[in-house]
């Protein structure tokens, strides 16, 4: 039976993805205490990237904020897959996006908006947080991308 926020997911036309397996030593989330930390999440849909490359140049910043919103999906489930209901999350506490960038793009918030603009829309005040967004050279397998979150749980 899903929860309020799979619920809302649906009624928002997503469905939780699986999580992505690792790509190297580490695991997609661990919990401390009542906090889970994601590491971070590319765009994978599938088990792959639909789009490589720097934004600014062969990725437009508009594919790159929807690309934004697949890795903040694919966090959540990272969250699930530790915290096992998604309904426990009290409030997500942190993200950070990573954007691999031309070297004249600095529209880096805009692009991680997708990510945050995600998780208020599922989550409400919920998933209200303090962000970082950063310009990098490049990302695991050329990844336009890259979100991690840190979310604080109910007791279970």
């Amino acid at each position: 039976m899903a929860g309020a926020v799979e619920a809302r997911l649906a009624e928002l036309g997503l469905t939780l993805p699986a999580v992505v397996p690792p790509l190297a030593s580490y695991q997609p989330a661990v919990q401390s205490g009542v906090y889970v930390y994601t590491s971070g999440q590319l765009p994978m849909v599938d088990g792959k990237l639909a789009v490589t490359g720097k934004v600014g140049a062969e990725v437009t910043p508009d594919e790159a904020k929807e690309l934004a919103r697949t890795c903040a999906l694919n966090a959540l489930a990272a969250v699930k897959s530790v915290a096992g209901d998604l309904d426990r999350i009290k409030r997500v506490v942190k993200v950070v996006g990573f954007v691999a960038s031309a070297s004249d793009f600095t529209g880096q918030p805009a692009v991680i908006n997708g990510a945050s603009e995600l998780l208020g829309e599922v989550l409400g005040d919920k998933g209200v947080h303090a962000r970082s967004a950063v310009g990098v050279a490049v990302l695991p397998l050329d990844a336009p991308v890259e979100v991690e979150v840190q979310v604080e749980l109910t007791e279970a």
